[in-house]
């Protein structure tokens, strides 16, 4: 019984730290600690204990770890760490303004070199533009032939 009591501890530290990384996120640090207790723990049962005690901490690993994982991350998306609001267009939230749908088929000139984005004047409106590739000098006449998400794709007149 007393050469369990270092493996085991050794693993409730892993457990430990693996609940720590998930609220103090380290870039992997942390989760490399505790796979090196992990790993050292299962050499110890391996070696000084028996090859069967070994097998045992293996699969209580391969159950308790993932299961911890799952909990953890469902604690930490009802934590006050995590954004509570849902960003959607019912509430309000678009991706783009409604207002760049109107400048479908508008002409208007280039304010600066696009290459292939920059700025153009178009209806009246400075706004930023972008060609499908090429290059289009200043002061060139534009026509708006596209526009997909933020992006209002022009080409020459």
């Amino acid at each position: 019984m007393k050469e369990l009591f270092m493996p085991v501890i050794l693993q409730l530290a892993g457990v430990l730290i693996i609940i720590a990384e998930i609220f103090l996120p380290s870039g992997g640090l942390l989760s490399l600690v505790a796979a090196g207790l992990f790993g050292y723990s299962l050499f110890i049962v391996f070696n000084d204990i028996s090859t069967m005690a070994g097998t045992y901490f293996v699969l209580a690993d391969l159950f308790i770890i993932p299961i911890l994982v799952a909990v953890g991350l469902k604690i930490l998306a009802h934590s006050p760490a995590t954004l509570r609001n849902t960003l959607s267009s019912a509430s309000g939230v678009v991706s783009q303004s409604p207002d760049l749908e109107n400048f479908m088929g508008c002409e208007g000139k280039s304010v600066t070199d696009l290459h292939p984005g920059g700025t153009a004047i178009i209806d009246g409106q400075r706004v930023d533009v972008v060609s499908r590739g090429e290059y289009i000098e200043k002061n060139i006449d534009l026509v708006v032939v596209e526009v997909t998400g933020n992006q209002i794709i022009v080409r020459e007149r």
